[in-house]
């Protein structure tokens, strides 16, 4: 019987670790939490099956504790976009060729007034507008 629970604790703690990176995302780190106390269970677990004598079950249940905390705290690294070329930048801040710094630093502003997360958009967006500037500016 004990066999079949560590089995099921198993696939939970699996099933819990692929979800949770499915679908991380900013301000998504419920998963995390659950995924803490998860392990915080199975380590309490491990150590009280070793002190009973059930060396098996008890590191299995460590084991399965440990690869949980790990394998919760690692976070996937975001892909690198390419870098913006000049065309790609003006067109992102509406700007002409001949515009001068003051003009794309006005452009960027005025977008910049709308874009931000603060004031309801995107930290997308915001960003490519930060990268569009940038780039305009060091050229």
């Amino acid at each position: 019987m004990g066999l079949i629970w560590l089995v099921l604790v198993g696939i939970g703690v699996w099933a819990l670790v692929r979800l949770g990176r499915q679908t991380e995302g900013p301000r998504r780190g419920q998963w995390r939490v659950a995924a803490t106390l998860i392990s915080a269970a199975l380590l309490a677990g491990g150590a009280l099956a070793l002190v009973k004598g059930t060396w098996i079950v008890g590191g299995a249940l460590i084991g399965a504790g440990l690869w949980m905390v790990l394998s919760s705290r690692v976070r996937a690294v975001p892909a690198r976009r390419e870098t913006l070329g000049d065309i790609e930048a003006r067109s992102i801040l509406g700007v002409p060729v001949d515009a001068s710094p003051e003009d794309i630093n006005a452009a960027w502003r005025r977008l910049m007034g709308r874009a931000h997360p603060d004031q309801g958009g995107t930290e997308g967006l915001a960003a490519r507008l930060n990268a569009a500037r940038d780039r305009l500016l060091k050229n």
